[in-house]
C-alpha cells in the first residue's frame, strides 16, 4: 500500500530533528531547540529531502558522483521550497544563510549544499538500506496511531 513512505519520512524527519540538535551543540549555537517541532521532534526538511533522494533514478543512485551532484541540487531545492513554505504559509523562518558565502536569499547556500551532498551519500550507502529493513518489519496497523499522533 505504500505505507513505507510514511515511515521513511518520520524516521529521517526525527533523525534530521536530532542531527540538528547535535549540530547545534558542537557548534556552539544557542537555539538549540531548533524551533522545528510541532507535535513531535520532527525537521521535516530532511524527511522531504530523504524521500527526494530515495525517488532519484537508480542511474543516479548507483553511481556516487552522480548521486553527490544530483543530492545536493534535489536537496537544495527541497530546502529552498521548504523556507519558502515555513514564511509565506507558516510566518516563520528557521534558518538564515544570508551571513554565509554564495547563499540565495538566505534560504540555501553552497556549503550547505554541500553538506547535502555527503549526507546523501551517507543515507544511500549505509543508513537507508537499514531504514528499508526496518519499516518492512512494521505491521499496517501501527499506520493510524502513528498518523494520529503526528
Amino acid at each position: 500500500m505504500g505505507l513505507h513512505w510514511f515511515w521513511y519520512f518520520g524516521i529521517y524527519s526525527f533523525l534530521g530533528f536530532v542531527l540538528e540538535v547535535a549540530f547545534a551543540r558542537l557548534t556552539g549555537n544557542p537555539q538549540r531547540d531548533r524551533q522545528c517541532r510541532y507535535f513531535l521532534p520532527f525537521c521535516p526538511v530532511y524527511g522531504f529531502g530523504a524521500l527526494a533522494l530515495i525517488l532519484l533514478h537508480d542511474v543516479v543512485r548507483d553511481r556516487l558522483p552522480l548521486l553527490f551532484v544530483y543530492a545536493a541540487a534535489a536537496c537544495t531545492a527541497v530546502e529552498y521550497a521548504t523556507d519558502l513554505f515555513y514564511e509565506r504559509v507558516a510566518g516563520v523562518r528557521f534558518w538564515n544563510y544570508a551571513h554565509l558565502p554564495l547563499n540565495l536569499g538566505g534560504r540555501v547556500c553552497l556549503l550547505f549544499a554541500l553538506f547535502w551532498g555527503v549526507l546523501a551519500l551517507l543515507l544511500q550507502c549505509f543508513l537507508h538500506p537499514r531504514v528499508a529493513a526496518l519499516t518492512a518489519l512494521i505491521p499496517d496497523w501501527l499506520f493510524l496511531p502513528a498518523a494520529a499522533i503526528n
